[in-house]
């Protein structure tokens, strides 16, 4: 729902820009994002207080539930939308 009613971007190098510059509200993770870019992108979001969520499934099926074609290893969540991503981490806390 975030993804056709909010505000995301896709990739790991646009996860690493925006919790860099403290610019997410959330960033999800695929299981088997390649190890530096999660490093970076998990170091990025906690100095800036920015809650992660890691996927249980790979980059593939991070895509398939997105309705991509193609493997999405992070989403970055700039705007929720209508849905509820968001009570993801909140719940693991």
């Amino acid at each position: 729902m975030a993804v056709k009613t909010g505000k995301v971007g896709f990739g790991s190098k646009d996860a690493v820009v925006s919790t860099g510059f403290a610019r997410a509200k959330m960033i999800i993770l695929a299981k088997n994002c390649r190890e530096a870019e999660r490093e970076d992108i998990l170091h990025n979001a906690e100095q800036s207080e920015i809650p992660v969520y890691i996927f249980p499934g790979s980059s593939l099926d991070l895509g398939a539930v997105c309705e991509k074609p193609f493997p999405v290893s992070a989403i970055v969540v700039r705007e929720p939308g209508d849905s509820e991503v968001l009570k993801l981490v909140a719940e693991k806390k």
